[in-house]
């Protein structure tokens, strides 16, 4: 298989076991009002817990140091660009943006920009499972069968097992047939029946629930189970029952290639031939209900204390408790200490949240539920680093900075 293809599975959070979606200037700061603290863990969460002590005050000096980390981050991993913002109640805000947008023109990075989120999509996915969970009108241990047909084992695999990425089916974003389709013309829609179609040609790698295995070919299919039992496009659902209460005006679930202005171009390696490409207008329908989505900086602001509570920011419960409790148990995924997976988001180190990544663009949103903080980090490219995604050396050097105990230390294995 070659190497691109299986980068393409970018986006998992925990990469260990066989299966991923894809000197700067600084700006001003721009501020933002800060969440209330939101009430810490209550299930199985692997990482250490944390205490208000946990995250340093953001004082003009830590400030300082995270400007110089972020640029020197950028210089070694040659980013082009980077927005950061980092939120904790009752301390200032502190929100960058560095580097460029566009390296042709040199137009700045901006907080306000859209950004592609690739995999922090199956976040929403889930959610959106979850909800029509509640409603009854879908069941965790139910079969996928049940919902959808033509799935190799499907009598077997449950809702659950693909929300926790332990359901054993291929991973259709590593097939090369896949990689070759997408390359050749990088606009192409692919429908979710296509995207299935690379996966169910291989067998099952292991017994449903036997390990984990990160698949967007489980996401593929909750999105179908959300539109069948919903009766809505995926999109439209999202929308109505997760992004609206939310107040997130600047998230969206494109049909096409469509990118809201302004936004950022997008710089990837992931080509036929292996050069650099600016894919801002290569259509995500290949990662549907596992990548498509579009934010900004602030509406993610938004979304991580939301996700990791399980509640709007008016106080509304987004998912039920007993359901939330079950989202947030994450069992141990390999021999990583400190990091686990649970129904569609992970802890890292106590940090909750999802990482995306697709050609061009990555993404990270994670939520410390016990000191209220959250950070998002968006970039505008995908290229790795000595063998890392580029959002997830940016995450370690930040959270050395402002997390000592719980740094954000996310290894990634080339294989899995």
């Amino acid at each position: 298989m070659p190497q691109s293809s299986a980068r393409l599975r970018r986006g998992a959070v925990i990469a260990v076991a066989a299966g991923t979606l894809l000197a700067p200037i600084a700006a001003g700061p721009a501020g933002a009002a800060p969440f209330a603290p939101s009430a810490g863990l209550t299930a199985g969460s692997p990482g250490p817990s944390a205490t208000a002590a946990d995250v340093r005050a953001m004082t003009p000096e830590v400030a300082r140091r995270l400007d110089v980390s972020v640029r020197r981050v950028m210089h070694v991993a040659n980013i082009p660009g980077v927005t950061v913002g980092i939120w904790t109640p009752g301390q200032p805000s502190y929100v960058r943006s560095f580097g460029v947008a566009d390296r042709s023109t040199g137009r700045k990075m901006a907080p306000d920009l859209y950004m592609r989120i690739g995999s922090e999509t199956k976040t929403f996915t889930v959610t959106a499972l979850l909800q029509l969970v509640d409603r009854g009108k879908a069941r965790l241990d139910d079969p996928i069968g049940r919902y959808v047909d033509g799935v190799p084992g499907g009598n077997r695999i449950t809702l659950r097992q693909l929300a926790e990425m332990r359901s054993g089916l291929f991973n259709y974003s590593e097939d090369p047939g896949f990689f070759k389709a997408l390359t050749a013309d990088p606009q192409r829609s692919f429908t979710p029946r296509q995207l299935l179609a690379y996966s169910f040609k291989h067998p099952v790698m292991f017994p449903p629930g036997a390990k984990f295995f990160y698949s967007n070919t489980n996401l593929i299919l909750l999105g179908l189970v959300v539109e069948k039992q919903s009766g809505q496009h995926l999109g439209d659902y999202i929308k109505r029952n997760i992004l609206d209460p939310a107040g997130m005006r600047h998230t969206l679930f494109p049909a096409g290639n469509e990118f809201p202005a302004p936004h950022a171009q997008g710089y990837t390696e992931q080509t036929a031939n292996g050069g650099q490409a600016d894919a801002a207008d290569w259509n995500p329908s290949w990662g549907w209900a596992a990548g498509a989505m579009i934010s900004t900086l602030e509406d993610l602001h938004t979304w991580a204390p939301t996700v990791a509570t399980g509640r709007f920011p008016d106080g509304r419960r987004m998912v039920g408790a007993a359901t939330q409790k079950q989202r947030l148990i994450t069992p141990a995924t390999s021999s990583i200490t400190g990091a686990g997976y649970g129904l569609g988001i992970f802890d890292v180190q106590g940090w909750i949240g999802h990482n995306g990544s697709l050609p061009g663009y990555e993404s990270l949103t994670v939520h410390l539920p016990s000191t209220g903080t959250t950070l998002v980090a968006l970039l505008n490219t995908d290229t790795d680093y000595r063998g890392q995604e580029p959002s997830t050396v940016l995450g370690e050097a930040i959270t050395k900075i402002i997390s000592p105990q719980h740094v954000y230390d996310l290894p990634l294995s080339r294989t899995g």
